[in-house]
């Protein structure tokens, strides 16, 4: 079967966890930069990374890398990459995202025009036709610059992984759900330990941990681009790949998830996401305010993205929030502490210095994942040697 290099974007200050993602689902690394993993795989690899991989934004299929300076060199360098290796003669093909970074290339608007006049006299020529109906299936090209190197790649996923398909409502601030799983996966959190998201919203973290605890894979309940490349990935791939998914599935399983919100149309919001990804069973949702954050357990996880003011009046009320919810954090003295915000005296008000702290942007939003890991639960004693 034919080998790819594929590639995964990802949040910035995330790569090592989906990294980790890949190489566990046993594909080899090629390279990892700011923002985005790349892998070699197989028509396999397409649907298995699409199928599994919970901190990726999308896969691509790398059809080449060039340097360009000029319009003229991008129109030259484009149209000689293989494009009917991947592209049929009814393909729907066009170039749907261009950035650039420090390069002297820089209009989006140009850059695709430009690719998508290169991509058509390629397979003009290779084809033999002068026009194309572009009536099958859709292969969305996306493209970045740095420092002058382009690398293109034509997209599998097709609507960013992060839409898995239980969230049509959101409640104010949205986490993705590709960062949620990312940040829960930067904790030694595990679904034998207790879960908290007091500022749960539309119920992210808990659902995502509660899909991580049961098996369920993050691709379970939507569909892909690719899906329809039969020149390319065959039926079969996809069909092993859904089968292998619901092989996975454990979702009998005795978990303590819960989530809390202040506005109660949002737990409501959060009850029909968790229903939706199949999950409702697994988490406790409630209207609680964070003043009342209490546990009779310990060694429990809090995991959470308070708010963070992004508009004037609301930062009025952020010492106060961050304050109440530090005062219960204390409370939990056993407890590890990780929280996602953009915040700038989130520690100060929260009233500990966190013992590490990761930047994260979060699109454009400079983030901050402090975390306050609390001690570790006694291990189980050995039984003697007499099993009493």
């Amino acid at each position: 079967m034919e080998r790819f290099e594929l590639i995964a974007p990802c949040h910035f200050g995330l790569e090592a966890v989906l990294k980790r993602e890949i190489t566990e689902l046993g594909y080899e690394i090629s390279e990892v930069e700011d923002g985005r993993v790349s892998f070699y795989g197989d028509a396999q690899a397409v649907c298995q990374a699409n199928m599994f991989l919970r901190t990726a934004e999308r896969v691509l299929l790398k059809a080449g890398s060039f340097r360009a300076v000029t319009f003229e060199e991008l129109f030259d360098q484009t149209k000689a990459l293989p494009w009917e290796a991947y592209i049929p003669k009814n393909g729907k093909f066009w170039v749907a995202k261009a950035a650039s970074v420090k390069s002297r290339l820089f209009s989006p608007s140009d850059i695709q025009s430009i690719m998508k006049k290169a991509m058509v006299k390629r397979l003009q020529e290779r084809y033999h036709v002068e026009w194309f109906s572009e009536d099958g299936a859709s292969y969305p090209v996306r493209v970045f610059i740095k420092k002058d190197i382009v690398t293109v790649g034509i997209d599998t996923s097709g609507t960013s992984l992060h839409k898995r398909g239980y969230r049509e409502v959101s409640g104010k601030a949205p986490i993705t759900e590709t960062l949620a799983a990312a940040l829960i996966m930067l904790t030694p959190w595990k679904k034998d330990r207790i879960l908290v998201d007091p500022f749960c919203g539309s119920g992210t973290f808990p659902i995502e941990a509660a899909m991580m605890a049961a098996g369920i894979a993050p691709g379970m309940n939507r569909s892909f681009v690719s899906e329809e490349w039969a020149n390319l990935v065959p039926k079969k791939n996809w069909y092993d790949a859904v089968e292998e998914a619901n092989d996975l599935i454990k979702d009998d399983i005795d978990v303590d998830i819960q989530g809390y919100d202040i506005d109660p149309a949002v737990i409501k919001v959060a009850r029909r996401n968790a229903r939706e990804a199949e999950v409702e069973h697994l988490i406790h949702f409630q209207e609680r305010d964070v003043k009342e954050l209490r546990h009779p357990k310990k060694y429990g996880f809090v995991i959470t993205n308070p708010p963070y003011g992004e508009r004037l009046e609301d930062k009025r009320d952020l010492p106060k929030l961050y304050q109440t919810f530090g005062e219960s954090c204390r409370l939990l003295d056993s407890w590890s502490v990780y929280m996602i915000t953009g915040y700038e005296d989130a520690e100060r008000y929260f009233g500990r210095k966190a013992d590490k702290n990761r930047k994260i942007y979060n699109g454009m939003l400079k983030t901050y994942f402090y975390q306050f890991p609390g001690p570790k639960p006694p291990g189980k004693r050995s039984l003697g040697t007499d099993g009493a």
